[in-house]
């Protein structure tokens, strides 16, 4: 199955438990040169420091940016979404924090996070879930889908925590079943 090519506008990958190595993998093998940006949303310890930023960095030549409120959305960036708060899309060139309460055990929430792309940038975005130990995503995953965007999931047998991919691949209509080999080979068609 091949990723066709589209008018992508965003990427919002989602992880949890074993999804870092995955994100590793993808950032070492991504062009330099994207015309969209991309936005992690990952399960994290509240307390954690802000070290995943400096991580990340030295995979990919594209600058990685830890959201603020407020943060303008440019293209050929990665994002991460800061430990203890959901991001919410205000519109394509603006993104929020929110404390609200925890979803699915999870701030941020990977559903909070899917449900407002999906909102603002409808058949342009990708939505993709990777390894983690709970549902959210799922959820997100059906609303990206149903606003047209694109669904591709981790490759179950694949992720080292394999419950949330597992049950999205169950749950959701997917547009794509992805590896860790291959997840950068695809959003590099984009």
């Amino acid at each position: 199955m091949e990723a066709k090519k589209t008018d992508t506008e965003l990427v919002v990958i989602g992880g949890s438990a074993g999804s870092l190595q995955v994100i590793l993998e993808m950032l070492k093998k991504l062009k330099t040169e994207l015309h969209f940006p991309i936005v992690l949303v990952v399960h994290r310890k509240a307390s954690s420091t802000n070290i995943l930023q400096t991580l990340l960095q030295q995979f990919v030549a594209m600058e990685v940016i830890e959201i603020d409120d407020k943060t303008e959305i440019e293209n050929n960036k990665v994002y991460i979404v800061p430990a203890d708060y959901h991001l919410l899309f205000e519109n394509k060139s603006m993104m929020s924090l929110d404390f609200s309460e925890k979803m699915n055990y999870s701030r941020p929430s990977i559903d909070v996070t899917f449900n407002s792309a999906a909102e603002v940038y409808g058949k342009n975005l990708v939505g993709i879930l990777l390894s983690g130990a709970n549902a959210d995503g799922v959820e997100g995953l059906g609303c990206i889908k149903k606003n047209k965007g694109k669904v591709w999931i981790q490759e179950p047998d694949t992720a080292e925590v394999d419950y949330m991919p597992r049950h999205a691949v169950e749950g959701v209509a997917y547009d794509l079943i992805i590896t860790p080999e291959n997840l950068a080979d695809y959003i590099n068609q984009l």
